[in-house]
């Protein structure tokens, strides 16, 4: 069976800085598994509903590989995507053990182990940039710039081996390729970061560091592994997904707990609520809503709708997160909801590699903050405030605060 929503072509943009479209919650309703137009052309199936979004997620029949003929074009031109197939694959697009051993060799990175060895040196960083808002010689501050885009900018740098004092080129890229902007611009961005890279990791190779990179780089000369190409797309996966995520969420999440000030006063009177709280926004805001594209490589029935292979397939994260079935009363921002199940760090063997460096950043960043300027409060109204509604990663462009 066949269902589809006339005259709906996607992606829509939030209209409320909060709530998805309302489009998202008619097509839940009404079609949870249907056929919808892209604007870059085609059509495609689109997940609405937060058990078939996990359980397309992970299921292998639903292939990750975008050089494969088919793939669902939602934010991408046929021509950038032929630039993307022109090079090694992400990570994130590939399959069964292409996929494993990739994830695998960079895993041991993102152990809560060694993620707790570098939260000392998170806080300092937190620190070091909530002085500078405090030294502000005026008001108000912008903090996008002052704190939500330099930490994980920094952290991800230090990580990986990466100079920070490259952070704008390599902001000012990352920030081109997720806008739904000029196709020349992102191919432009694209080809720019990718040469910048494979010159970084160059570099790495000929003086491997104490770092991310320079341990890849040592364990694949002891393995007789070498893979320049390879170094070069995780490097491109991990710096551009490192920092960009991250930091919206960190001004999305104050924008949350500042119109909300019942729920900030639960982690501000209890700090080991903001784990909760942290999972919470992440649900509530979904930064990254259709992102998470497959492709059916077989006949796979989901919801009742007979899927073939060969079809594109989206899977809403921002409309399973409001899934009203997995999530009670979704509109509602409760930071003691406990809503681990959420699907923004998507679900299954692609799941985000970094997601506890993510949560560790937001928790350090919402605790600190709100502890050392407890008086925090906007210096523009929340409607006034630029949401980044031309972007596939949502947030704000700009956050003015004052204390």
């Amino acid at each position: 069976m066949t269902k589809s929503v006339a005259g709906l072509e996607l992606p829509v943009e939030r209209g409320c800085p909060f709530a998805p479209p309302v489009a998202y919650e008619q097509l839940r309703e009404r079609a949870p598994v249907s056929k919808i137009r892209m604007t870059s052309g085609g059509e495609a199936w689109w997940v609405s509903e937060h058990e078939e979004a996990r359980a397309i997620l992970a299921d292998p029949r639903f292939s990750s590989d975008k050089r494969k003929d088919g793939w669902p074009l939602f934010t991408l031109d046929a021509a950038t995507l032929r630039q993307l197939r022109s090079q090694p694959p992400l990570m994130l697009g590939m399959d069964g053990a292409e996929h494993s051993a990739a994830r695998r060799s960079v895993i041991g990175e993102f152990t809560l182990k060694r993620l707790a060895a570098l939260r000392p040196r998170i806080q300092e960083i937190v620190d070091h940039f909530i002085d500078g808002m405090l030294a502000a010689d005026q008001h108000p501050v912008d903090l996008v710039q002052a704190l939500s885009l330099p930490v994980p900018s920094l952290v991800i740098c230090e990580l990986l081996g990466v100079p920070y004092t490259d952070h704008d080129f390599f902001q000012s890229r990352t920030t081109a390729l997720v806008r739904r902007g000029s196709v020349e611009e992102r191919r432009r961005a694209f080809a720019e970061l990718r040469a910048y890279i494979d010159d970084l990791v160059t570099r790495k190779e000929s003086e491997p560091g104490d770092d991310l990179f320079g341990r890849q780089i040592t364990r694949q000369r002891q393995e007789g592994t070498g893979d320049h190409a390879g170094l070069v797309s995780l490097a491109f996966l991990l710096l551009t997904a490192g920092h960009e995520t991250t930091a919206n969420m960190i001004s999305l999440g104050v924008v949350g707990l500042l119109t909300h000030p019942e729920q900030l006063a639960l982690i501000t009177n209890d700090p080991d609520k903001t784990p909760m709280a942290v999972e919470e926004l992440l649900r509530y805001f979904t930064i990254a809503d259709a992102v998470t594209s497959r492709l059916a490589t077989e006949d796979v029935e989901i919801g009742g709708v007979s899927i073939k292979a060969g079809e594109g397939v989206i899977v809403s994260g921002l409309s399973a997160n409001w899934d009203p079935a997995a999530f009670e009363n979704p509109a509602e921002l409760d930071v003691e909801r406990g809503a681990r199940h959420h699907i923004a760090f998507g679900f299954g063997p692609h799941q985000c590699l970094g997601q506890n460096l993510a949560r560790m950043e937001l928790q350090i960043v919402f605790d600190t903050l709100f502890r050392r300027i407890p008086t925090l409060r906007f210096a523009a109204g929340v409607a006034d405030l630029p949401f980044k509604r031309d972007a596939v990663i949502y947030g704000v462009h700009e956050l003015p605060v004052t204390w």
